[in-house]
């Protein structure tokens, strides 16, 4: 297998998983120190600064898709951890538990409480590092254990399957396995040769297609197909519902999102209903549909209506809900999907594959209740959805029940052909959760991933999947972090090699398993970040849970009631439970608790307890450093702190830590805001955290502001240097902030009470706003007027009277604005222009009245025709763009609290590539100009 192959995190699904670059450079900075650490070594700054370049050479090369498995980039990463973790064994030798905590030759272990998706212990681990992972949620276990637990303990191995041992012994020298893909290569054959018993057992029920000559009466593009048999790729439905119009009461009428089969350019396809004979049928038609609009909405009329297809009477979810409970909402097929010589061939639907779908009779359901409230994701109504076994259609529980029946199967196969190929310990008898490391716990771990591929058919083969007309093909249910209703669905076929199928599962999931690190050591287990003890020693970074924001245990119930089916018996320690537990769940949700201040006061408590267990035990050399990605701003006036920081916050310093430091990662989609209002982040927000001192004084409300007031301009100056993007300056700041908030016991108020984590942070707010606003005193009178008109008004139009009212106070006019370029004044009207609409020759080397507003807003419009314009403007500017680059975190401000998010979307962007505008402006040629005395005094 060569390449990096797939992203591990395919192999299985989990929500907001951390990206692995990110995981990579905390965890490396988090244990090497910076170079001011080690006076001795860098005595001086400028040592110490080319130092810190190298390490940053380190992190950039580290972060790199393609280094993922670059054993040269990952070594010297390594070789740095261990120096500086040599350095502090030597520092260290005088402590208490020296002996025990430094050990200069091995390094420390690392511990995740909240180990999820598995991103941390997994790179952890890469960097060369025993990796433990904990988690209340089995899922979330079962995939820590496929990551970092599984491949070192059969690493190298060869694989064993009849396939391989087959080859003669020159071929297995020129076929040789490294790290886990021995164990890809059977996680593949084995699963062929469930596809191919499934094949035995079911294949009647996913039946071929026979175009005929009728259905290619009026579709030449069948003609070449007549009395063929076409391979079916899905099987498209619509739920349906009795007709709320008396005179149809007895028809199912169906309830379509849309008839487009495909909006591909030249490969349109759709949907036409026929009514006829008081009822109606579907068929397909190829092209353009006369009607676009009607096409692209089906039968829904509305966001929260549906028509009846016979009489056009609409009808509302709540009727619908009412239909699906009392058990009258069925599924009618509308079309099938099959596979051509040139792409997919749209067919209607024939009597023999409606029967098909409908004689299959599944051996079991999952009778765990499926809490309808968030199930259906459709504002609490259930729409039928009683227990998770009522997401699946007939053919499609009978072929996953078979599959992870199969899985069972599987194993007895597995040891029956090591018994045959040998290569294993015969004495070793145990199974893997008993730590063996024989041909049982073999067969064992083989079934994990073997079970990953039902769970990964379950995705894609529920009745909430939908057909994606685009790219023509089954979209999976968890798209996002949600169960969301669908009207209409696709039915793929699971024994075919399409996507949804059993065979691309498996193939797949064999390819992460190939980018698995395989040395070190992992150990992932059930526990209780609140109880544990797992830290003790060891580096923790940790990505907790957002407050809130999302119920992992709710989610995860979906996978779980098919992972316990096919792994209940090989982990009997991990699926004790009906459904994934949920009381000990570390979410504030109110249905949970009762009301919203009982489940904050859970949160805060339970908390409060996992951080104490992490400040008590974690390895005292290194900070604990914990993600998380909560928007900190919220509402308007005073009202700017989010619950959920605050009360996240709160927990953290009540347990014991200081924060030392907060920092932004690029963790999320690169150079996209989410939108304003939301409380999620472009970046998550990495805390640095120390264990407090236990002597410490306390602090007056008025002497906090003093520091705050000391501290922010330097911090907010780095900050901006560092190019941080203005939708994560806020939350940056709240490093320094803290930073003074826990270096004291208490800071008191005039009233002598504590002031609160959330006072602190307003206060922390409001100095920053401070500072940014005073950076405008550095720009000239122009831009003044324009920051304050822009507050007042954005880019609309006001009375020419307060436009001059207000240039007067700023020492300017409205004349010597339009004149600058960048206002419109006319019939008594005055606005800013957009950056569109500035002039696309604008030299500022010639420009008599250069202003800050000036040289921002046409950098942003030449951004938008490319990175290279930019750059070159840029050069052209010279140490003058440094002010409107301060300019746009200004003005991103003022977006932010007037909620204009496409204009912040703007202003952030242009921070967030201005590194790769520096980069490429020093490349660029010369400018005409000399930068360095572009005039900005007017």
């Amino acid at each position: 297998m060569p390449g990096i192959g797939a992203h591990p995190r395919g192999l299985h699904l989990y929500w907001a998983r951390r990206p692995l670059a990110t995981a990579r450079a905390v965890i490396f900075s988090q244990m090497v120190d910076d170079p001011s650490a080690n006076p001795d070594l860098f005595p001086t700054e400028q040592k110490q600064n080319k130092e810190r370049q190298r390490l940053f050479r380190i992190i950039e090369n580290l972060v790199k898709w393609e280094n993922t498995t670059n054993e040269t980039i990952l070594q010297s990463a390594r070789d740095e951890i261990l120096a500086s973790w040599r350095r502090a064994c030597a520092d260290n030798a005088d402590h208490p538990n020296a002996e025990e905590l430094f050990n200069r030759n091995k390094l420390p272990a690392f511990h995740d409480p909240f180990a999820g998706g598995g991103a941390l212990p997994l790179e952890a681990k890469r960097l060369g590092l025993e990796s433990f992972a904990a988690d209340l949620n089995p899922v979330a276990v079962m995939i820590n254990k496929a990551m970092i637990e599984i491949p070192p303990r059969f690493s190298g191995m060869p694989p064993m399957n009849p396939d391989y041992q087959a080859k003669s012994s020159q071929e297995k020298i020129l076929d040789r396995r490294v790290g886990a893909q021995g164990l890809a290569e059977d996680v593949k054959f084995y699963g062929k040769w469930i596809r191919d018993e499934a094949e035995k057992r079911i294949g009647k029920n996913y039946p071929k297609v026979k175009v005929t000559s009728s259905m290619a009466s009026e579709r030449p593009d069948l003609i070449d197909f007549i009395g063929q048999e076409l391979t079916v790729i899905a099987w498209l439905w619509a739920r349906t519902v009795k007709s709320p119009n008396p005179a149809f009461s007895q028809i199912d009428v169906p309830l379509i999102s849309t008839y487009m089969l495909s909006t591909a350019p030249g490969k349109e396809a759709f949907i036409k209903p026929i009514i006829e004979n008081g009822g109606y049928s579907f068929t397909v038609k190829i092209g353009k549909p006369p009607n676009a609009e009607e096409a692209k909405a089906g039968t829904k009329m509305s966001q929260g209506s549906f028509k009846c297809i016979m009489s056009g009477v609409p009808f509302r979810y709540t009727y619908i809900d009412d239909e699906a409970n009392a058990g009258r909402m069925g599924a009618r097929m509308m079309a099938i999907v099959a596979e051509g010589k040139r792409g997919r061939v749209y067919l209607p639907p024939t009597p023999e594959h409606e029967l098909a779908a409908e004689v299959a009779a599944p051996p079991w359901k999952p009778d765990a209740p499926s809490r309808g409230t968030w199930a259906s994701n459709a504002q609490g109504r259930r729409y039928g959805f009683n227990t998770f076994g009522d997401y699946f259609t007939k053919r499609q529980l009978t072929a996953l029940v078979t599959l992870s029946d199969l899985v069972g199967e599987v194993r007895f196969k597995i040891m029956s052909d090591g018994h045959v190929t040998g290569g294993f310990d015969e004495k070793d008898a145990r199974s893997f959760a008993g730590g063996g490391g024989g041909l049982e716990a073999y067969a064992d771990a083989l079934s994990v991933y073997l079970a990953f591929a039902v769970d990964r058919c379950a995705d894609f083969g529920n009745t909430c999947t939908r057909w994606v007309p685009g790219n023509q093909k089954v979209m999976n249910l968890f798209a996002k972090q949600a169960v969301a209703m669908a009207w209409d669905y696709p039915e793929a076929a699971v024994l075919q090699d399409v996507v949804g199928g059993f065979n691309p599962a498996i193939d797949f999931i064999a390819k992460c398993i190939c980018v698995l690190p395989s040395g070190v050591p992992g150990v992932a287990l059930q526990v209780d970040a609140t109880q544990s003890d797992i830290a003790a020693g060891k580096v923790v970074s940790s990505d907790p849970p957002y407050y809130d924001n999302i119920g992992y245990a709710d989610l995860s119930d979906f996978f779980y009631v098919w992972m316990s089916r096919s792994l209940q018996k090989i982990f009997p320690e991990v699926f004790t439970t009906l459904a994934v537990p949920k009381d000990a769940e570390l979410v504030a949700t109110a249905h949970r608790h009762g009301s919203k201040a009982n489940a904050e006061k859970f949160f805060l408590n339970g908390m409060t307890l996992a951080m104490q267990r992490m400040a008590e035990q974690a390895n005292p050399v290194y900070p604990v450093t914990l993600y998380y990605a909560f928007k900190q701003s919220e509402g308007s006036g005073d009202d700017t702190v989010n619950t959920g920081w605050d009360t996240f916050l709160e927990a953290v310093i009540t347990a014991g830590f200081c924060v030392n430091g907060t920092w932004p990662m690029r963790s999320e989609q690169e150079h996209r805001m989410i939108g304003i209002g939301a409380n999620a982040l472009a970046s998550s927000i990495v805390l640095v955290c120390r264990k407090r001192s236990s002597v410490m004084s306390s602090l007056s409300r008025r002497d906090f502001i003093v520091k705050l007031k000391d501290e922010i301009p330097k911090a907010l100056a780095h900050l901006q240097a560092g190019n941080i993007a203005p939708v994560d300056l806020a939350q940056a700041s709240i490093g320094p902030g803290m930073a003074i908030y826990t270096r004291y016991a208490h800071i008191i108020d005039a009233s002598g009470a504590r002031l609160s984590v959330r006072e602190a942070l307003g206060l922390v707010n409001q100095v920053l706003d401070e500072q940014l606003s005073e950076q405008e005193g550095n720009w000239d009178a122009d831009t003044r007027w324009g920051v304050a008109w822009f507050d007042q008004n954005g880019f609309t139009s006001s009375e020419f009277g307060s436009a001059e009212l207000l240039a007067r106070a700023k020492n300017t006019s409205v004349t010597g604005l339009v004149q600058a370029g960048f206002v419109q004044s006319a019939a008594g009207k005055v606005r800013l222009l957009k950056s569109d609409e500035l002039p696309g020759d604008w030299a500022p080397e010639s420009d008599t009245r250069l202003t800050v507003w000036e040289m921002l807003h046409h950098l942003i419009r030449l951004q938008k025709q490319g990175e290279a314009p930019a750059a070159a403007m840029l050069a052209r500017l010279g140490d003058k763009a440094d002010a409107a680059k301060e300019l746009a975190y200004r003005l991103y401000g003022i977006c932010e609290k007037k909620k204009r998010s496409t204009e912040a979307q703007l202003y952030n962007e242009l921070i967030v590539i201005w590194p790769d505008l520096v980069a490429r402006s020093k490349e660029a040629p010369a400018p005409a100009g000399r930068p360095g005395e572009l005039n900005l005094d007017n």
